[in-house]
């Protein structure tokens, strides 16, 4: 099964490759994410995000109730996988 899972546009950059690249919040653990293909979306907005892109904007009450649902079945734990750059406590750089 593949899932989709909201976050929160939190930085948009251009990639040296021309594609408008982000970091996305879920719930906290941030993300870089390709925006390419949604270049409406712009920093505050909530995307889907699928295997690093994101492919929809969803409205923040909807995205709301997909994390509610989410942290129910205990399935937020896989996205908490250490970054590049990433820089919170307990955490090497």
């Amino acid at each position: 099964m593949c899932l989709g899972v909201p976050g929160k546009i939190v930085e948009t950059r251009p990639d040296p490759t021309g594609m408008t690249m982000g970091r996305v919040s879920f719930g906290g653990i941030t993300k870089d994410v390709c925006l390419a293909y949604t270049p409406e979306a712009e920093v505050g907005d909530y995307v889907v995000v699928h295997v690093g892109f994101a492919i929809s904007r969803i409205d923040e009450d909807e995205a709301m109730k997909v994390f509610e649902y989410l942290r129910e079945l205990g399935e937020l734990q896989e996205l908490d996988v250490p970054q590049p750059g990433d820089a919170r406590p307990g955490r090497p750089a």
